[in-house]
């Protein structure tokens, strides 16, 4: 966009910054609008109008302008809502203008002060507290707002652990092998993947350490039949093979065309001889592969992804209502129970979110095992913490220093 409008002198540093501080409080300001236009959701306003207001607000109580920009902020944003919409959605912009100046943020409940706090919808903070207490669900929101470390997983089909450790020596990089996951490290400072020679070579792959860990428990074995039932963007389909020393099979199932497709040069440079890969809603797989033909199934399921807000900043305010769950929990149910009619007697299959609500976790297991009396839970002790369902378990950012994360490893009874 810089690029594009030629943008420069400067203004490149505080665009930036104006854009991601919207992002990160934009849940904040778009309270702050309906209470202003008594419309009661944003999204039902003209799209410019929106932005505009978004755009003022920042620039308003965050920005240090001069009375003179604040009038040209004014006049240049009611121009642009003049010619993009309608001349009375300028009008009311203009009417609007002096009461965005006297906005009082000033919270009014103390979910509310953790939202302007640590920029995480109300809905969020309510149900992390649920689950964890007021104390802890603070730690919580501190640690998803500092800087993550760049996880690193090596795949050892290709490279060492030590070789790593030695180009990351080179480049004079701080480092720290995780003890959860042997095979991880977390990096922390600046790096260039593009230009990392181990990279470059297949020999190690980004990966999230709480993810990594998702195929160590379900623990496949090389020459096993294995299903990756949601499997794309493949870090964990590269992983089992890994685990399998390349020998097997292993039957990876995602929807997104495009997102199998970037998996097929993932799988090559990895050097992954044993997978195929099937474009398909996983809810069909057992009629395409067959009942009881696996030895194992991974399905980490598509979830609100609530677990992993430190890296993904965009769903700080996406997450609003119990709405946003349940419509994540009937497609997950069904994705158990596609996993479960292609698993073997005596097969295990592990059923993962990157979500911390309890109905998208344990909620669904419990509902899973009430329906399937041939289920049995296998126990989970390692590395992380009990779930809030005896013999499942959860992975926490501020308790492991990695994304949150669910697991529960089910065996099918003979």
């Amino acid at each position: 966009m810089f690029k594009r409008y030629r943008l420069e002198g400067g203004i490149e540093r505080f665009a930036t910054a104006v854009f991601y501080g919207i992002m990160r409080r934009m849940g904040i300001y778009d309270e702050k609008i309906r209470e202003l236009t008594g419309v009661k959701n944003v999204y039902l306003l003209d799209e410019t109008l929106r932005n505009a207001l978004r755009l003022s607000i920042e620039l308003l109580k965050f920005r240090d302008l001069s009375n003179k920009q604040k009038k040209l902020v004014r006049s240049v944003l009611a121009g642009e809502i003049r010619t993009r919409s309608h001349p009375y959605a300028s009008m009311f912009f203009w009417n609007v203008w002096d009461n965005l100046k006297n906005l009082d943020f000033t919270p009014k409940s103390r979910e509310e002060e953790l939202m302007y706090r640590y920029y995480v919808s109300k809905f969020y903070i309510t149900k992390l507290i649920d689950l964890l207490g007021e104390e802890e669900a603070e730690e919580y929101l501190k640690k998803i707002n500092q800087p993550p470390p760049i996880s690193l997983r090596v795949h050892t089909l290709k490279g060492s652990l030590e070789e790593v450790k030695r180009e990351l020596d080179r480049l004079g990089l701080e480092y720290r092998v995780s003890q959860r996951v042997p095979t991880v490290i977390k990096v922390f400072g600046s790096l260039d993947l593009d230009r990392f020679k181990p990279f470059k070579e297949g020999k190690v792959f980004p990966q999230e350490e709480a993810s990594a860990a998702a195929s160590l428990l379900l623990d496949p074995q090389p020459g096993e039949t294995v299903v990756d039932l949601a499997a794309a963007p493949g870090g964990k389909t590269l992983h089992l093979a890994d685990l399998m020393k390349n020998k097997g099979k292993i039957y990876a199932v995602d929807i997104n065309e495009k997102r199998i497709e970037r998996m097929k040069e993932l799988l090559r440079r990895g050097g992954v001889k044993i997978v195929d890969l099937f474009v398909m809603d996983g809810r069909e797989a057992p009629e395409r592969l067959g009942e009881e033909t696996a030895d194992r199934v991974l399905l980490d399921a598509p979830c609100t992804s609530s677990g992993t807000i430190q890296r993904n900043p965009e769903l700080r305010w996406r997450l609003r209502s119990e709405e946003d769950i349940l419509e994540f929990v009937e497609v997950q149910r069904e994705l158990m129970e596609a996993g479960w009619r292609l698993l073997k007697p005596g097969g295990r299959m592990l059923y993962a979110t990157c979500s911390i609500f309890r109905e998208e976790d344990e909620e669904n297991v419990d509902w899973f095992l009430k329906n399937h009396p041939e289920a049995r839970l296998v126990p989970l002790e390692k590395p992380y913490d009990p779930g809030f369902l005896p013999g499942t378990m959860r992975a926490w950012p501020h308790r492991h220093d990695t994304i949150g994360f669910f697991y529960a490893l089910m065996e099918k009874k003979d």
